[in-house]
């Protein structure tokens, strides 16, 4: 099988539990790991920013790796986050971190600094060129601060053998639609938001990388399952029980959002690391209202 064929469908951006003591939960990180599998999800992605990477040591991050394959054990591809604004450093570890067991990695375009396209594309070219696992693009403007532009996208996708997708959250559905028309065959194009991901995936997308998924692995995978076999007055039923969902986790930051969910099913504490903090009472209260009607 493909790569490109192993993440379609739903992939989830795992969040990273912490205890009272600010240190990396590796006992409710298996519980959400064996929680979400269960719920039938096509693979999973560690190290994302919804596992709040830029607040990780390098040390944690690669005692996180080596536990996510261990507890994975094969059962779904691991797509690894090695992304971050500064191309040397990315260059190191992905020459340095555990990457044997990864199916792919997942890698932002660059934050703050801001770079022009040809930066972007420069980034990417260098990344891919000693990458051991194949890269995929991922465009989220909100967070960076630059969107990759359509031109770029298609740049990097046509003129690098080792980048085979994007995890495309631009939220700009023109963009998104003029990428899936022009692409080549073989290049994934996948969601990043969890509230367009119908849509988008009626457009011609193959799944998506979700947040929402830590939470309603079943649910949002069979949503995103009926959308890729154009059942999509069945995916609309799931995903409208859903909308308010989506509302709740991002109204004041990810992942303070689902975590608060997560919380109250019992799978994790509810702790962030600074400068993150958990989400506020009404909201908080909100999600318990939303899950009691479930």
């Amino acid at each position: 099988m493909s790569i490109q064929q192993q993440l379609k469908g739903t992939g989830v951006a795992l969040i990273t539990p912490f205890t009272h003591k600010n240190e990396v939960d590796f006992d409710a990180l298996g519980r959400v790991i064996d929680t979400v599998i269960a719920g039938e999800v096509e693979y999973l992605v560690t190290l994302g920013t919804t596992g709040e990477t830029p607040v990780l040591t390098n040390p944690e991050k690669i005692e996180m790796l080596n536990f996510t394959y261990n507890k994975v054990a094969g059962r779904v591809p691991v797509v690894v986050g090695i992304g971050g604004n500064d191309t040397a450093d990315l260059i190191h570890d992905l020459t340095h971190f555990p990457l044997e067991k990864a199916a792919a990695i997942l890698s932002a375009s660059p934050y703050y600094n801001k770079p022009s396209q040809e930066g972007i594309y420069q980034h990417y070219k260098m990344i891919a060129a000693v990458s051991p696992k194949p890269i995929m693009l991922y465009n989220i403007p909100g967070r960076t601060g630059r969107n990759m532009t359509v031109a770029t996208i298609l740049r990097l996708a046509n003129d690098i053998d080792n980048i085979i997708g994007i995890k495309e959250a631009s939220g700009d559905m023109a963009q998104c639609m003029q990428i899936l028309r022009d692409k080549p065959s073989d290049f994934l194009v996948v969601s990043g938001d969890d509230a367009l991901a119908l849509p988008q995936i009626a457009c011609g997308m193959e799944g998506v990388i979700s947040v929402a998924a830590n939470a309603f692995p079943k649910t949002f995978g069979d949503m995103v399952r009926h959308c890729l076999l154009q059942n999509f007055n069945a995916a609309k039923q799931l995903n409208d029980g859903l909308m308010e969902a989506y509302d709740l986790m991002f109204a004041e930051n990810n992942p303070a959002g689902v975590k608060a969910f997560l919380t109250e099913q019992k799978l994790i504490e509810n702790y962030l690391r600074m400068p993150n903090v958990p989400l506020s009472k009404p909201i908080h209260d909100q999600i318990k209202q939303y899950l009691s009607h479930k």
